[in-house]
């Protein structure tokens, strides 16, 4: 193993699921398994619990789904980055998930290397979004006249959606820490969102930046 490991809270109704997720991601060099949940309820339990880096979320669960989970996970405050992993093809039925916190979905029947690429990208602050859902979310999150960011917040925007950190972002745009902080607190009140995340949601639903993923 490295010394940086990924911790990962894998969550599904379905134990064989939970295994074969458990199996798989436990032989990465990268990335460990520290629990499992089996709904919404159980999840936000245990991430507050085990504190994970990622939680890998189903969202069709008996008892409390994994909408209602991340609900939770965001009241709480929990810095877990949310990975949906679903079995919907339909993308307006993922919209309400990165609505309400998820960083980026992948479908079940993805491919077991392409789904730890995916984990990593979340974990390193991207979002990965299909252009059509960010499409359907741009379509329902459009604000009556805009919300005004000076031309310095919509590049720390753009910075803040590539998952880059403030300390990142201060040498990229030659900028103390401090005022870097000071713009991501204004960004994040102008738009009304309470973290990083749904900042970095909202850059990339309203085109200010590119597409990470598919």
């Amino acid at each position: 193993m490295t010394s940086e490991q990924i911790r990962v809270l894998v969550v599904d109704d379905h134990p064989v699921v939970r295994q074969g997720l458990r199996t798989f991601l436990d032989l990465q060099d990268d990335i460990t398994v520290v629990g499992e949940a089996v709904n919404g309820e159980s999840c936000v339990i245990e991430a507050e619990r085990l504190r994970p880096d990622v939680v890998l979320l189903d969202l069709r669960m008996p008892g409390t789904d994994g909408v209602h989970a991340l609900l939770g996970l965001r009241e709480l405050g929990n810095p877990a980055r949310v990975l949906v992993i679903t079995s919907f093809a339909e993308p307006a039925a993922i919209v309400p998930a990165v609505r309400a916190g998820a960083a980026g979905y992948v479908y079940k029947d993805v491919d077991p290397q392409a789904l730890a690429v995916a984990i990593r990208s979340v974990h390193a602050g991207h979002v990965l979004l299909h252009p059509s859902v960010a499409r359907l979310l741009a379509e329902g999150d459009a604000r009556p006249g805009g919300t005004t960011l000076t031309a310095r917040e919509r590049e720390v925007l753009g910075e803040l959606a590539h998952g880059r950190s403030n300390r990142e972002i201060a040498r990229g745009l030659a900028l103390s820490e401090k005022t870097v902080k000071a713009h991501v607190s204004a960004i994040l009140s102008k738009l009304g969102v309470h973290d990083r995340t749904q900042a970095a949601l909202y850059a990339v639903r309203m085109g200010l930046v590119s597409l990470v993923g598919k």
